[in-house]
């Protein structure tokens, strides 16, 4: 495909008591805040990068994980050994600065993205199959099933769904804010999309017409879609992260880490669904991955990533998650992959 701008080629205490040092005060209030975020710590953390990473993706099997690093470019690895599979870089003569990546639902295929251009590669081989450069800057990528489709969300307020083996653009979604965050059902029917202007968006893929709309206090950073296709995650910048039904677009769960009285503003920056629909994992900008029963909101386990300096203000965001057989996998932008149980 060969079109203008589209060219192949990221208190108070009870009582009437005081706290008579600053100090005290100053702890407790840190306590109140980040109490919360403490978790229990990675089976296992592998380095996958020294200076850190622009972005991170893990399959929906948890076999790899596909980083874009500061200092080297982009990669394949092997979850399980925790080995470098292939470098996957956009030029010959140098590193590439990819933004974002995704794999297709059964993990054949990845994307690879820069600034304004992307790659898609085979996995079993890591050869290229095809490079092609957005008409705007790029802020996420999804695959469809068999890698045949693209969905990229852009900083010119659209989403461009398009065949990025062959050429061809299918649908343009508009929106009024930049897309940050997208996914493809693994069907390949539908597609959610986030955007600044404080909504998520499901989508028909064959129409391409909206299909429902969820409003959030705050631009919309992170969605996913289960793989049955019945559920939609979704959360705003330092805002509630909601649990929605497709067929309804009516919210199922509200997710909060609130407890007792401390009110939690939380920015979710990754999610994925389990296979069978029935769990999701959540990673947040302060380095905490949770994972929840979709039946009931609860919160079933927390873990705290592993951080490089321990006494330092080191919390790395979270960028990729997957399930695996026993473990969970999830890829810290502090160049981290840490392997959960």
């Amino acid at each position: 495909m060969r079109r203008p701008g589209y060219q192949r080629l990221d208190s108070q205490r009870s009582g009437h008591q005081r706290l008579r040092h600053p100090l005290t005060a100053l702890l407790l209030a840190l306590t109140l805040l980040t109490g919360c975020s403490y978790g229990d710590k990675p089976a296992k953390q592998v380095e996958v990068a020294v200076q850190g990473l622009y972005s991170g993706a893990v399959s929906a099997d948890g076999r790899y994980g596909v980083v874009g690093s500061i200092q080297h470019g982009g990669s394949l690895w092997g979850l399980r050994s925790g080995e470098r599979q292939f470098n996957w870089n956009h030029r010959k003569d140098g590193f590439s600065d990819l933004v974002a990546a995704a794999f297709s639902p059964e993990g054949d295929y990845a994307i690879t993205a820069g600034q304004q251009d992307m790659v898609l590669w085979r996995v079993a081989d890591g050869q290229s199959v095809g490079f092609w450069n957005a008409p705007a800057g790029i802020l996420d990528v999804a695959l469809s099933p068999g890698g045949d489709l693209a969905l990229l969300g852009l900083e010119n307020n659209t989403a461009l769904y398009f065949d990025i083996k062959n050429g061809g653009l299918k649908h343009t979604l508009r929106h009024q804010g930049r897309v940050r965050s997208v996914d493809v059902s693994d069907d390949g029917d539908w597609a959610l999309t986030g955007s600044d202007d404080n909504r998520a968006r499901l989508w028909d893929l064959i129409t391409g017409e909206l299909v429902h709309s969820v409003e959030h206090g705050n631009g919309v950073n992170s969605v996913a879609l289960s793989p049955n296709g019945q559920f939609a995650f979704s959360a705003g910048q330092l805002d509630k992260a909601l649990i929605w039904r497709t067929g309804s677009g009516q919210v199922y769960q509200t997710l909060t880490t609130d407890e007792s009285w401390v009110p939690q503003r939380i920015s979710y920056t990754s999610a994925r669904f389990s296979s069978n629909s029935d769990q999701l994992l959540t990673g947040t900008s302060s380095g905490l991955v949770q994972l929840w029963n979709v039946g009931d909101g609860t919160e079933l386990r927390r873990w705290q990533m592993h951080k490089r300096e321990q006494f330092r203000p080191t919390s790395a965001s979270l960028y990729g998650l997957g399930f695996a057989s026993g473990v969970y996998y999830a890829i810290a932008s502090n160049g981290f992959v840490n392997q959960l149980k």
